[in-house]
C-alpha cells in the first residue's frame, strides 16, 4: 500500500477499538514468567552452552599476547575463542562506530577480545577471569573540555545558517549568551544485551534481545558474509533497549563466532558493566546558545553551537537540531562540532540530540523570558511558528505547540506560580516551578504485515516488529480488531521474527505508527480478498462487524468464509516523498513542581505534567506509561545520571547500577499526562505519531527551570547536584 497522499476519512476515525484504553496483551506473561527473553530460550536447542567475554582493560593500543592455557584447564570449559585468533572483521551495520569483535587493535575500554565456552554461566566467568592478556597501550583524547574553547567560537562548516546572525544578534535590544553542559549518560535498561546463536547446514539461528529484527539479520549476513536468508533472527520480547540495542553488539557477534568454532549452541549474555562501557551510551555535550529578541519578545536572533563526543567515524549527539525547527526567529545559525575521542562507542540515546539540545535550549528559553520580563509560557507562545523557521514554504504538516502550553499552564494552575524566584516556602522547603516545551520529529519507515483468518474466526497477525516493553503486542492487535471488525480478544500477535513480513523495528518514535500502519495495510488487503471471494467488487461497500461481514446480499460470519481453509493477506505500508514537502513532527509541554530543602539542597519533586501533541493516540493506556517512562528519564537526567569519565584511563567507573545512579520510586511524585485530540492527515493512514520519546524532551530543562524558581540559582549544567548550587541558595 503506498501512502503518498494526506489521509482521508476511514472506520478507523470511528475508533471503536484502536484509540480505547487497553491493558498490555503481553502483561500477564511478564508478570508471570512466562514471557521468555533471549537468554532465558533453555529448550529450543539442545546441548546449550555458555560464553563469557573476556573485556579488554585499556583504552587504546594492541593486543600483544594472550595466554589461555590456565583458562582451557579450568573445569568444564568447552574452548576459548579469541580476537587475535578470529582477525578483523567487518562492522555489521552502518551505526556500527567500534569493531564489536576481532583483531589486535583495541579502540575502547571494555572491547571485546574473546568469549570463553563452558558447561555453566559460573565455570565460563571463573575461566575468563584467568585469561592472561598484554597490552601495547597508546595514549588517547578523553577530555572533552579541553576542545571546548576553539570550538566555541568556531562557526565553520554550519549545520544551517539562514540570514546574517551575527548583524541581528549585535542589533537586538535584548540578547543572551551563555554555555550549558550535559554528561554522558547509559541507557540502563534492565535487561542486559544477550544472544543464543545456532549453526545448522551453513544457517545461522539467534535468539537475541535486538530492536530492530531486520536491521540484526542484515548485520549478521553481513559480518559472517552469508545471504539474508540464511540468518533468522528471533526476537519476540526485549526488556528495554533505549537505542544500545537499535544495531547489533558484541553479544552477537561473539555467541555466533563461538557456535560456529565450537559446533554447539552458545549463548553470551553481557555483564552489566560491558552493557555500561563495551555497547554504547549517549555522548556528553557543551552547548552554546545566543538568542537576540526585540523587547516585545519576538526572536530575531538564535544560535545553537555544540560539541559532542564519538570515537573517529562516528556521529556524536547532534544537540543542535531541534533547535533548528521548534522557535521562529529570522536569522539563524546552527554549528554541530564532533570532538574525536577513545571512549567507548557514543551512539543513540532514546531522543537522539533532542533530548540534551531541549536540556539547554529550554534553559535559555526561560533565561530570554526573564531578561524580556515575559511569562515563559507566553514566551514560548510568541515564538510559535507554523511553517519551518528555515523555509517559509514549507509547513508544519500538524502543530499545537501553543495549545500544549495553554492547556498545560491551565491544568497545572501556572497563573498562580511564584513570580518571584526564592518567594514561595512550605516550611523549610523552598518551592518552584518550572516549564519546557518538547519537540521530536515523526519519522516512518516501511513496514509490513501478515494477516491469517482461521477456520475458528480467530485473527493471526505476523510480522517482524519487535515489543520492547512499549505495548507492540496490544496495539497492532488493535490495529487488526478495528479494520476486520472483531473483538479484541479474538486476535492473536506474532512478532520479533525475521521469517515473519519485515516490519520497521522499534526505533527513533517510529516504531509504533509504522508498524501499526504496515497491519493496516494487510488488513485492507485480507479485507479485498474476503470481498473478491463474496464476488464483490469493492471491499469499501462491505460491513466489517462483530465477527461477520455484510453486504447488500446479507451477513456471513468471517468464520464461515474460512471454514474450509485459513484466509491470508499480506502487505507493507510504503512512504511517498508528500511528506517530505512538509515537517511532520510530535510537541509538548512539561510542567513541574518542586521543593528545594532550604538547609540541605535536598531536591523533592512535587508533582509533574505533560502535555503532548502526537497525532491520533492509538491506546491511551500504552502511550501514557510511554510518556511517564520518558518524564522518569528525564528526571534521571536532570537530578542524577551522570556517566562520569576517568580522563586518564578513558572509561565509565560507573559501571553498574549501584554507581551509576537512576531515579526510584521515591524519586517520582505524581505524574499526569494530557493527550490533545489531534490527528495528523499526513503522518500515517492511522494519523498517528510516537510519544515514546517526545516524553523524554524538555523535561529536565522543566525541572532545571523550577530549580532557579525555588532557589533563584541558575545552574546550567547537568545533572542538578549539590556541588552546583549549594553554595549559592539563600541565607
Amino acid at each position: 500500500m503506498d501512502f503518498d497522499q494526506p489521509a482521508g476519512d476511514s472506520r478507523i476515525d470511528l475508533s471503536r477499538i484502536l484509540g480505547q484504553p487497553a491493558t498490555r496483551i503481553d502483561g500477564p506473561l511478564k508478570v508471570s514468567g512466562a514471557a521468555r527473553y533471549a537468554y532465558e530460550q533453555h529448550d529450543v536447542l539442545e546441548g546449550q552452552k555458555v560464553g563469557y567475554p573476556v573485556l579488554a582493560t585499556i583504552a587504546r593500543g594492541r593486543i600483544t599476547a594472550m595466554r589461555t592455557t590456565a583458562a582451557a584447564a579450568m573445569p568444564g570449559v568447552i574452548g576459548i575463542v579469541t580476537a587475535p585468533e578470529v582477525g578483523k572483521m567487518p562492522k555489521p551495520f552502518a551505526f556500527n562506530v567500534a569493531p564489536l569483535f576481532g583483531g589486535d587493535e583495541v579502540v575502547h575500554y571494555h572491547q571485546a577480545i574473546a568469549v570463553v565456552v563452558a558447561d555453566s554461566f559460573e565455570e565460563a566467568r571463573a575461566a575468563a577471569a584467568r585469561v592472561e592478556v598484554d597490552y601495547a597501550g597508546e595514549t588517547g583524547g578523553f577530555d572533552l573540555h579541553g576542545l571546548w574553547p576553539e570550538r566555541r567560537e568556531d562557526a565553520r562548516d554550519p549545520v544551517a545558517r539562514v540570514g546574517d546572525f551575527e548583524a541581528a544578534f549585535a542589533a537586538a535590544p535584548v540578547r543572551l549568551d551563555h554555555d550549558y553542559s550535559t554528561p554522558a549518560h547509559s541507557h540502563a535498561m534492565m535487561e542486559p544485551h544477550a544472544t543464543l546463536a545456532h549453526w545448522q547446514d551453513g544457517r545461522l539461528t539467534v535468539w537475541t534481545s535486538n530492536q530492530m529484527v531486520e536491521w540484526a539479520r542484515t548485520g549478521l549476513a553481513s559480518t559472517f558474509g552469508l545471504s539474508e536468508d540464511q540468518v533468522r533472527v528471533i526476537s519476540p520480547y526485549v526488556g528495554g533497549g533505549f537505542g544500545t540495542k537499535l544495531v547489533l553488539r558484541a553479544d552477537a557477534i561473539l555467541a555466533a563466532q563461538a557456535a560456529r568454532r565450537l559446533g554447539c549452541p552458545v549463548k553470551v549474555a553481557l555483564p552489566r558493566p560491558a552493557v555500561m562501557n563495551n555497547t554504547s551510551h549517549r555522548a556528553a555535550t557543551l552547548q552554546r546558545i545566543r538568542i537576540g529578541a526585540e523587547a516585545d519578545g519576538r526572536i530575531t536572533a538564535i544560535a545553537h553551537t555544540a560539541l559532542s563526543n564519538t570515537l573517529p567515524g562516528g556521529r556524536g549527539e547532534n544537540a543542535v537540531d531541534q533547535s533548528r525547527w521548534f522557535y521562529a526567529g529570522a536569522h539563524r545559525l546552527f554549528v554541530h562540532h564532533l570532538g574525536e575521542m577513545h571512549l567507548p562507542e557514543s551512539n543513540a540515546m532514546r531522543a537522539p540530540g533532542e533530548a540534551p539540545g531541549l536540556m539547554a535550549l529550554e534553559i535559555a528559553m526561560d533565561e530570554m523570558a526573564e531578561k524580556l520580563r515575559m511569562d515563559p509560557v507566553a514566551f514560548r507562545i510568541r515564538n510559535d511558528t507554523q511553517v519551518s523557521p528555515e523555509d517559509p514554504d514549507k509547513p508544519f504538516s500538524d502543530r499545537h505547540f501553543s495549545e500544549c502550553l495553554t492547556r498545560g499552564a491551565e491544568a497545572f494552575g501556572w497563573s498562580d506560580r511564584p513570580l518571584r524566584p526564592g518567594s514561595r516556602r512550605d516550611g523549610d522547603w523552598m518551592l518552584g516551578w518550572g516549564v519546557a516545551g518538547a519537540y521530536r520529529g515523526g519519522p516512518a519507515m516501511t513496514s509490513g504485515a501478515r494477516l491469517r483468518l482461521q477456520p475458528s474466526g480467530r485473527l493471526l497477525v505476523e510480522t517482524s516488529m519487535t515489543d520492547i516493553g512499549t505495548g507492540s503486542y496490544t496495539i497492532l492487535a488493535q490495529t487488526a480488531a478495528e479494520v476486520l471488525g472483531l473483538p479484541l480478544e479474538a486476535v492473536e500477535v506474532r512478532l520479533g521474527d525475521s521469517d515473519l513480513p519485515a516490519s520497521a523495528g522499534s526505533g527513533g518514535q517510529w516504531g509504533a505508527a509504522s508498524a501499526t500502519a504496515g497491519v493496516y495495510a494487510a488488513g485492507l488487503a485480507l479485507r479485498t480478498e474476503i470481498a473478491r471471494r463474496l464476488g464483490v467488487n469493492d471491499a469499501d461497500t462491505l460491513v466489517f462487524e462483530a465477527g461477520t461481514v455484510r453486504g447488500s446480499d446479507g451477513a456471513r460470519s468471517l468464520a464461515d468464509l474460512a471454514a474450509e481453509g485459513e484466509i491470508v493477506a499480506e502487505d507493507a505500508i510504503r512512504f511517498g516523498d508528500f511528506r517530505k514537502r512538509q515537517i511532520v513532527a510530535t510537541f509538548g509541554a512539561h510542567f513541574v513542581e518542586l521543593g528545594v530543602h532550604a538547609l540541605t539542597g535536598e531536591i523533592r519533586l512535587r508533582r509533574m505534567l505533560a502535555v503532548c501533541d502526537a497525532g491520533r493516540i492509538l491506546n491511551p493506556v500504552t502511550a501514557r506509561s510511554q510518556v511517564i517512562g520518558g518524564m522518569v528519564m528525564g528526571v534521571g537526567a536532570a537530578l542524577m545520571e551522570e556517566a562520569a569519565i576517568d580522563t586518564g584511563r578513558g572509561f565509565f567507573p560507573a559501571h553498574d547500577l549501584a554507581g551509576y545512579e537512576v531515579p526510584v520510586h521515591a524519586d517520582i511524585p505524581v505524574q499526569e499526562v494530557i493527550f490533545l485530540d489531534t490527528a495528523d492527515a499526513s503522518a500515517t493512514p492511522l494519523k498517528a505519531k510516537g510519544v515514546g520519546e517526545l516524553g523524554l524532551c524538555g523535561v529536565a530543562a522543566a525541572i532545571a527551570n523550577a530549580l532557579y524558581n525555588a532557589t533563584g540559582v541558575r545552574v546550567r549544567d547537568y545533572p542538578l547536584t549539590l556541588e552546583h548550587y549549594l553554595d549559592e541558595l539563600p541565607a
